[in-house]
């Protein structure tokens, strides 16, 4: 697995990236975003790269009899959001030999671009059963051969 220090030089395969407002429930009492709630944006990332890039949505993984749990999350933060800051969340693709999905994500407010948070996670796929694949499930090749330019 890649470090996060060669994430930072890679190049990723495929990217996008989503808005997303602070709302009042996501504040702790100093008035900024709960340092937890930083992780939903990930995870608002990571639902719109599944819509934008048709074939590994969640719904889409368990028709196909899988689920891809994080097992691995590493967040890094940089200054905070408040009340009804926008943040604009871009995530990055990068492939790995591995039967597993490699993020890396930055997050910015965007009235000034100022750097709010940076991270990565990884996904591994497990079947219906519980098992974890060790192989690349063959809707994920599919993904692959359509979305990645070889």
């Amino acid at each position: 697995m890649r470090s996060r220090k060669e994430l930072e030089n890679m190049e990723a395969a495929l990217s996008c990236s989503v808005e997303s407002r602070v709302r009042f429930s996501e504040l702790d009492p100093m008035c900024v975003m709960w340092h937890g709630n930083y992780l939903r944006l990930f995870e608002d990332a990571r639902e719109e790269f599944g819509r934008r890039f048709d074939g590994i949505g969640y719904m889409q993984m368990y028709e196909a009899g899988f689920t891809a749990p994080v097992v691995d999350l590493h967040i890094s933060y940089h200054s905070p959001l408040a009340m009804n800051d926008c943040a604009v969340i871009e995530i990055s693709y990068y492939p790995e030999a591995a039967a597993r999905l490699r993020f890396g994500y930055k997050v910015s407010r965007k009235s000034d671009g100022m750097p709010v948070c940076s991270g990565e996670s990884t996904q591994v796929f497990v079947d219906t059963e519980g098992n974890m694949s060790l192989v690349k499930p063959e809707f994920f090749k599919d993904w692959e051969k359509k979305w990645l330019k070889a």
